[in-house]
């Protein structure tokens, strides 16, 4: 059984937190990936399952493999452009890098398909996430700073998607699968 807003689209499931969402990566949340990325922030949703949305040990594997990016990212953004929003950390560590806040990451099938997900979206294998950013600037220079990761380390990606919605909020959709990656870019207004 399902449990969601009947009115939410999949824009306002990319943009939104709920205490289900809360609630459900807490109890992954101890779980590191990567030093910056745990399991449950890949695995958190606006929409409650019975599945729990709970990734295999291969969607796991998936997930670290793109987490890797991730962190590459992470530390190439705040290398070039420091923290542009000041974000002090919670805990008082003296720490204001910018993180890379993921609105979306691994969904099951009935998280995907409750969302309005592509079928066979590359979300349901643990190889996409769905990247939040302050706007079409950083936007953009995200999507630079993977194509430079790329190019340099000679790496592909399956998809980076530049996406818009109505409201106008943007999003950076990054995908990496283990084979076959397609390198396709695009600007989507959805």
């Amino acid at each position: 059984m399902v449990e969601i807003n009947k009115n939410a689209q999949l824009s306002q499931h990319l943009t939104s937190s709920s205490v289900a969402a809360l609630g459900h990566s807490s109890e992954l949340d101890g779980s590191h990936l990567t030093p910056h990325f745990t399991l449950g922030e890949l695995c958190k949703t606006s929409v409650k399952t019975a599945d729990g949305n709970i990734p295999s040990h291969v969607h796991i594997e998936n997930l670290r493999r793109l987490c890797r990016w991730l962190e590459r990212l992470r530390k190439r953004w705040n290398e070039r452009y420091g923290s542009l929003t000041p974000n002090p950390s919670p805990k008082g560590e003296g720490n204001s890098d910018d993180p890379i806040v993921i609105n979306s990451g691994y969904r099951s099938e009935a998280v995907n398909k409750a969302v309005g997900g592509a079928k066979g979206s590359n979300h349901l294998t643990g190889c996409a996430v769905d990247i939040r950013v302050a706007g079409m600037e950083q936007l953009l220079r995200y999507a630079v700073i993977l194509l430079d990761i790329a190019d340099e380390g000679r790496e592909d990606f399956d998809e980076l998607l530049m996406e818009r919605n109505a409201k106008g909020t943007y999003w950076l959709h990054f995908a990496v699968r283990p084979e076959g990656n397609r390198r396709k870019i695009v600007f989507l207004r959805v």
